[in-house]
């Protein structure tokens, strides 16, 4: 029997808000849903037979990954799944049950660098079921969408449909750095149809959207300048300083022009200069993020970033590094796809709005999987469904009304049996 073979959904996704694991640490939720699945007769492939390991963004140390899989073997994941992966998460399930389409669904599973709530105010902390690992959080709801995932293949396990299902447990997306590698495999390539999902987005529960449509295109950069150190009392002449080059950056990084064409964003969420306080800094890091309304504003926004850069750095004398943790792409769904999901979700207890398509106004990597479904001719959408959340996505009291995971899979669910039947 496997661990998860008792457990509801919502005790699923309690599970896992209690043990989350960031990007490319996901050891344990992979393993676990891995046990669930194979019982379920699906066909699996995890680690490097799911995504093009080369492709990688992003990837923490090498000390870091050991810590993290790890520590999922002292919290239970399953030997045989932990072993086959090797040092590398995420999974690719595939079940065929008749001759129609190949339907994919991918569901992002990893949790946020950051802090949880711990009072009384925030239902995890006071019911039990809040972070155990400091320093990460389920805050974006990927702990409901991995249940959710695994409900959809319980869903279909007495009673098929006419196709195959693929469910693609995604790793990383925060940061945008496992999409791109999962979509540089063939397992996307006799995909029909693919549904991604996400909870909440500042919906209610019983609000289903269609399709979010255009995410931003982005990058995520990680710079680094390199100057000298020196006494800053005795010596400063002696110094070459990749603080103040850093500062210099950051200042004329949010003094780039937007562009008129569309939209563009710039943030710097990151900075580190690790110096005792009478130290000319010799060491400076920090991540940029930019954002475009499509490929061509982010690569405007991108090529404008890095001209600063290598200004600030040559007016200080430094040396500078940039390196690229994450990006994704844009998409537009598709309407079939997303008349679908609206004539589906009309059907399901619980459901009382449905939307068309709504502008996204984030980023995503799932865009990655849905473009290239895309480029081989098949059809695809983003659907929301709405949560309740109580406080903003990333925020410490980040939170779902656990009604929505059941809601999510009966949308779904119905919307692929429409699409087999249609076919």
């Amino acid at each position: 029997m496997t661990q998860f073979a008792d457990l509801t959904l919502r005790e699923i996704r309690r599970d896992l808000h209690r043990h989350p694991e960031a990007g490319w640490k996901e050891f344990r939720t992979t393993a676990l849903v891995a046990e669930e699945l194979d019982a379920l007769g699906f066909d699996l492939s995890l680690g490097s037979d799911a995504v093009n390991v080369a492709e990688r963004l992003g990837v923490p140390a090498d000390d870091e990954v050991a810590g993290a899989r790890e520590r999922a073997r002292r919290e239970g994941a399953p030997e045989e799944y932990l072993e086959y992966m090797d040092d590398v998460t995420g999974l690719v399930a595939q079940k065929r049950y008749g001759d129609g389409p190949t339907v994919g669904v991918r569901v992002d599973i990893d949790a946020l660098e950051r802090s949880e709530a711990m009072d009384d105010d925030h239902r995890p902390a006071r019911e039990g079921f809040a972070s155990t690992h400091p320093g990460e959080m389920h805050a974006c709801g990927h702990d409901g969408h991995t249940a959710i995932g695994v409900g959809i293949a319980r869903a279909f396990d007495e009673e098929g449909f006419d196709g195959t299902l693929k469910l693609f447990f995604q790793p990383a997306e925060e940061g945008g750095r496992g999409g791109k590698p999962m979509s540089e495999t063939d397992h996307l390539d006799d995909v029909d149809v693919l549904f991604a999902l996400h909870l909440g987005l500042d919906e209610e529960t019983g609000t289903v959207v269609g399709g979010y449509d255009r995410p931003l295109s982005n990058a995520k950069i990680d710079v680094t300048f390199e100057g000298e150190p020196a006494h800053a009392g005795g010596a400063p002449q002696e110094g070459r300083n990749a603080l103040q080059a850093m500062s210099t950056a950051i200042q004329n990084l949010y003094a780039i022009p937007r562009h008129a064409d569309g939209m563009t964003r710039i943030n710097v969420g990151r900075v580190t200069a690790d110096n005792a306080q009478n130290v000319i800094c010799e060491e400076a890091r920090m991540r940029v993020e930019v954002r475009g309304g499509d490929a061509d504003l982010n690569d405007y926004m991108m090529g404008k970033a890095e001209r600063v850069l290598d200004g600030a750095a040559g007016m200080h004398d430094v040396d500078y590094e940039t390196s690229l943790y994450g990006m994704t792409t844009t998409f537009e769904n598709d309407q079939s796809v997303v008349d679908t999901v609206m004539a589906a979700a009309e059907t399901v207890d619980g459901v009382d709005q449905v939307c068309g398509r709504s502008p996204f106004g984030g980023s995503e990597d799932a865009s990655f999987l849905i473009r290239k479904v895309q480029e081989n001719g098949g059809v695809a959408t983003y659907v929301g469904v709405g949560a309740s959340n109580p406080a903003g996505h990333h925020t410490a009291y980040f939170d779902v009304e656990e009604e929505s995971l059941d809601i999510a899979v009966d949308v779904v669910t119905e919307s692929i049996r429409r699409v087999a039947a249609e076919s």
